[in-house]
């Protein structure tokens, strides 16, 4: 009677794990912002990949589509969103907001992801502990 020998399956298996540990630090890219401090709750741990707008201290806007480091119009940004949510409604849509950026441009940024379609946009804060 023949056996299977799940010996190399396992050391596959190992070698896959060990690789998906090395990359996924590497998939949270994007622009360098710092980000306020806060103490709130965090959000509930969501399925799908939320759409992160990214506003640096230079009032710059960037999207997690495509070239991350590509600088976006408030209109291009509003376009994309649309598009995203129209396909997956349940998509989250958060903004990484720089402390150094007016208060004015971050509600501006909000209204215009509303505008598109977005049920809730969340603010991101790092946590002062």
């Amino acid at each position: 009677m023949s056996q299977i020998n799940v010996v190399p399956y396992i050391d596959v298996m190992l070698v896959l794990l060990i690789i998906f540990m090395v990359t996924a630090p590497m998939l949270m890219q994007g622009v360098q912002v710092d980000l306020p401090e806060a103490s709130a709750e965090p959000v509930e741990n969501q399925d799908s990949e939320p759409l992160i707008v990214s506003v640096d201290a230079q009032g710059q806007l960037f999207l997690n589509l495509g070239n991350e480091k590509q600088v976006l119009e408030l209109a291009t940004i509003r376009e994309r969103v649309s598009t995203v949510i129209r396909r997956k409604p349940d998509t989250p849509v958060l903004i990484w907001g720089d402390r150094a950026v007016p208060y004015g441009q971050v509600v501006t940024v909000m209204v215009a992801l509303q505008e598109a379609g977005a049920p809730s946009v969340g603010l991101v804060t790092e946590d002062p502990n």
